[in-house]
């Protein structure tokens, strides 16, 4: 063997060696990352599971009224981001969400005239009283499912 096959033997020896730490590095920055997603995964369910149980609570106690919580539990219950299909669990919640959603708020319902406001307001506590019932049984479901002490896994 000569001294030029030594070389090249050893210069292939020291990439092949380069390019498989490289490779061992970006597979531990994967793994990092990974870990990373699935700790901040399960960080936002726990947030979004206790969100759930506070407002069920508070709406099952009437600190929250059926319309703020139709509200603001369908639009969490779309970001648990599971295979469950909310709407076919929680009717009367998506129903009254359906309903009212239409409805201008904050800045925008302090520009209604005063008139408006009110057809508004009785048009949805007639919704409200029409669902009501039904909304307080699927509240006290949603506390049973989500309680924040609870595994950041689903339990459904």
């Amino acid at each position: 063997m000569t001294g030029i096959h030594l070389s090249l033997i050893i210069i292939v020896a020291l990439i092949v060696i380069g390019l498989a730490f490289y490779a061992g590095r970006l597979l531990y920055l994967l793994h990092m990352q990974t870990k990373t997603r699935k700790r901040n995964d399960a960080s936002r369910r726990h947030y979004l599971n206790e969100s759930i149980y506070t407002i069920s609570m508070a709406t099952a106690q009437q600190q929250c009224s059926l319309s703020e919580a139709s509200i603001r539990l369908c639009v969490l219950l779309d970001h648990l981001n599971d295979q469950q299909h909310y709407p076919d669990s929680y009717p009367a919640l998506h129903e009254l969400y359906s309903r009212i959603k239409h409805m201008p708020t904050h800045d925008a319902w302090k520009a209604l005239p005063k008139a408006q406001r009110r057809e508004m307001e009785r048009e949805r506590d007639a919704h409200e009283a029409e669902l009501e019932s039904q909304i307080l049984k699927e509240v006290e479901q949603l506390m049973a499912r989500h309680l924040p002490s609870s595994d950041t896994s689903s339990k459904q």
